[in-house]
């Protein structure tokens, strides 16, 4: 017997794929588990298209595999994944930088000090929660006025990957105190108007993976973990 829905009259293939990405930040569907379609259609309360159709959207964002008789599984995070993450989103966001960067007035620079003094407040105070949305909307700042809506789209999407797949609970704090100072050195070229300068340090220093390595792996430990075996 079906149970009572659980979901409200949304489109319900985007309440499903909300409810199984909240179960992955969260923890309660972990990387390398294998998602059961008849017992999460019951759960919710829905036919199995909705969650086929969340399920395909997952898939095109990297979160699962869909495989033919092995049903769904959970993808796990790599230090390879995480490595072509960071090219990808350094290039996408230091193009966005360009395109944007004649947008930025002073008061979007005002915008990414202030912002960059609220992470450094949070982290002193050790909320990596407030961080991680001053960062978010940090970067977002500029990544808005490049006006690109599917640049934008693929980077969200990588970082839910990278910061969502659990959302971890601890964070290195030389990590984000170096990001800080990164920040402030990338705010110094955009205020000094070096177009070129500034989309060169996000790509090649902010998102490289061979600058951050010594984090990422303090941070990824389960994906560091994999790398070893």
């Amino acid at each position: 017997m079906v149970e009572k829905s659980i979901l409200n009259i949304k489109s319900l293939k985007d309440q499903v794929y909300e409810y199984l990405r909240d179960q992955m930040q969260k923890g309660k569907i972990r990387p390398g588990a294998t998602i059961n379609m008849n017992e999460t259609s019951q759960k919710l309360g829905v036919s199995k298209t909705p969650l086929r159709d969340a399920l395909l959207q997952l898939e095109m964002e990297s979160f699962v595999s869909i495989l033919p008789r092995r049903g769904v599984v959970v993808n796990q995070l790599t230090l390879q994944d995480i490595k072509e993450y960071y090219a990808i989103i350094g290039a996408l966001e230091s193009a966005a930088l360009l395109t944007a960067f004649d947008r930025l007035k002073k008061e979007d620079i005002d915008k990414l000090r202030a912002l960059n003094s609220d992470m450094e407040d949070a982290i002193n105070q050790d909320n990596f929660n407030l961080y991680y949305k001053k960062n978010l909307k940090f970067h977002n700042s500029f990544l808005d006025l490049c006006k690109n809506s599917n640049l934008v789209r693929i980077v969200n999407n990588l970082k839910k990957r990278l910061y969502d797949f659990p959302r971890q609970r601890g964070f290195v704090k030389t990590w984000e105190m170096s990001s800080i100072r990164e920040h402030k050195e990338l705010v110094k070229l955009i205020a000094q108007g070096r177009r070129k300068d500034a989309a060169s340090f996000i790509r090649d220093v902010h998102w490289s993976f061979k600058v951050q390595e010594r984090f990422i792996k303090d941070y990824y430990t389960h994906a560091t973990a994999l790398s070893k075996k």
